[in-house]
């Protein structure tokens, strides 16, 4: 009896049905395909920008980014200043001082009696690199990316011989009410600044002193921007707190940011808004 048992489960399992193994076999070894969306890429180009007016567009520092495409490091900050006014170029070849004159048509652009300081460089190959390209500049265009201007100097060919950065910050030009100091509202409604991006000047009023100060701009992050040497007169008032935290947080400021037609925040290097600024205008007196 026994024996006849076992044979039946033999006999059982050899007569399951092929269609069941089947589908067994084919669950273990069947291929499933995944489509993957690629995600699309934008790319982004500098945008042309056009110039109407040069003595507004291009007066001011513009850093030198790179030289015949390539990025260049030098010891001090490489950079042209643009005086309309006398038509003059001021500025820093990375080692030394320059000044001269610059000549403005159009598209057309050129650079004469440039002269420098005399001081040693280290890599004086470059500082002369520098002032020979200038010499061979003949025509310029600019253009933006990200909000970045780019100032592009080329040869009579159209070949980008130079490339200079300036950060837009002409949105922080003004005159701003100081809305809030780290998140908190500010009662005084005498308490405002004066930004000058281009003089790289502070001046403003805390309700009780006036404060002086000076800008850097750091061209090698986007939007950067930092007060300096800030002064202020020594008048004492019953509650010098607010005043005390507005120059804490000028001092923290690293960047800024757009918010809207009228106002303009301040962050710290956390991306924290230290300062939140609205647009006025000075109230004559």
């Amino acid at each position: 009896m026994k024996k006849l048992t076992i044979i039946s489960l033999i006999a059982a399992l050899l007569l399951i049905p092929d269609t069941a193994m089947a589908r067994k076999k084919k669950k273990k070894y069947e291929k499933s395909v995944v489509q993957i969306e690629q995600p699309q890429v934008v790319e982004q180009t500098p945008q042309p920008v056009v110039i109407t007016n040069p003595a507004e567009q291009l007066y001011g520092e513009w850093d030198l980014e790179s030289m015949r495409k390539k990025t260049i490091s030098t010891r001090e900050r490489a950079y042209l200043y643009l005086d309309f006014q006398n038509h003059k170029v001021y500025g820093n070849n990375g080692c030394n001082d320059l000044n001269g004159r610059f000549q403005l048509n159009g598209q057309n652009i050129a650079f004469m009696d440039m002269i420098t300081t005399d001081q040693s460089c280290h890599n004086a190959t470059s500082e002369r690199t520098v002032m020979k390209t200038l010499s061979e500049v003949r025509t310029y265009n600019v253009t933006q990316l990200y909000g970045v201007e780019y100032l592009n100097l080329m040869n009579n060919k159209g070949t980008v011989l130079l490339t200079l950065k300036r950060q837009n910050l002409d949105m922080l030009g003004g005159v701003w009410l100081v809305k809030e100091v780290d998140n908190e509202g500010v009662s005084e409604k005498n308490m405002r600044l004066v930004i000058d991006p281009i003089m790289q000047t502070l001046h403003g009023q805390t309700g009780c002193n006036i404060i002086n100060g000076i800008i850097t701009i750091d061209t090698y992050k986007d939007f950067a921007i930092q007060f300096e040497d800030i002064t202020s007169t020594e008048n004492r008032c019953e509650d010098m707190g607010a005043e005390t935290a507005l120059l804490l947080a000028l001092e923290r400021a690293e960047y800024c940011k757009r918010i809207n037609d009228n106002e303009v925040a301040l962050l710290d290097g956390q991306g924290a808004i230290v300062l939140r600024l609205t647009k006025t205008t000075l109230s004559r007196q």
